[in-house]
């Protein structure tokens, strides 16, 4: 009958094997704003994305680690660990100086389509093998701090433990970008302990003040909304917004110096 006839065309219309069901995931995953719930954004993403069919990665035996699942497995991993010890140093310092130099951490996976671009930009095939190797900053943590003088603080807590390996360093404070970008970057290694070995995995570590990710946070709406194609006298305005974070973070930082030296005359009387 009718309804026998149904039945049979939702039938028909299920997966007859696992390979295509997993090979359409794939595809949802490259071409999802929310890649499974490992993504956590720095900023606004481009509305304009397109998703192609020549974004797939390829699976291949690089450094240890031959999927995506095990990618995700390991960086998230080592975010975790990251900001573990990022909570240790806050709560740490609280107890020994009774002041927190972290206002906030945020963390975020990189996406597919942000690695394949990167690998494509870099002349590399997008292959996990390349993805490991070429692209430093699939694992990210953004450190934000009050004052410019935290920020160095925690860079060298971080470089002073000893299972952590500080790859390179980037002083975009001392020596901003010159579009105003001011921010201080690490890559590092951390170790995670799978079941059956080590894998030392790089995480992007950011540190910059909460006026610096005001600024790099708006500049970063700015060249998504515009493609990276601003007017000149936008650029212009965020050159001159950013001199105005620098003047506001010295300010800032040069009251509470005073706070502290009256709060410790306070204390001796």
């Amino acid at each position: 009958g009718l309804g026998e006839k149904d039945s049979l065309q939702k039938k028909s219309l299920k997966f007859q094997d696992s390979y295509t069901f997993l090979h359409i995931f794939m595809i949802y995953l490259l071409c999802s704003e929310d890649w499974g719930g490992f993504v956590l954004p720095y900023g606004s993403r481009n509305p304009k994305k397109e998703c192609r069919w020549d974004m797939d990665i390829r699976e291949d035996n690089g450094e240890g680690i031959d999927s995506w699942k095990e990618v995700t497995l390991i960086y998230n991993a080592a975010l975790k660990q990251i900001e573990t010890r990022m909570e240790i140093l806050n709560e740490e310092f609280q107890h020994v100086h009774q002041y927190n130099p972290i206002e906030h951490i945020k963390a975020r996976i990189k996406t597919p389509e942000s690695i394949v671009k990167k690998l494509k930009r870099n002349g590399y095939e997008s292959t996990i093998d390349n993805m490991v190797k070429h692209v430093n900053d699939i694992a990210g943590i953004r450190v934000i701090c009050s004052f410019t003088s935290d920020i160095y603080r925690i860079a060298d807590m971080i470089s002073e433990q000893r299972d952590l390996q500080v790859l390179t360093v980037k002083d975009y404070i001392t020596f901003p970008k010159t579009s105003g970008y001011k921010s201080y970057h690490m890559i590092i290694t951390v170790p995670v302990y799978l079941s059956d070995r080590t894998v030392d995995a790089k995480v992007e570590i950011q540190i910059r003040t909460v006026a610096m990710d005001f600024w790099a946070s708006l500049e970063h709406k700015i060249h998504y909304k515009l493609e990276g194609d601003a007017p000149e006298h936008i650029r212009s305005e965020l050159v001159e917004c950013a001199k105005m974070v620098t003047d506001l973070d010295a300010r800032m930082l040069k009251l509470n110096e005073e706070l502290l030296i009256l709060s410790r005359e306070r204390e001796k009387e």
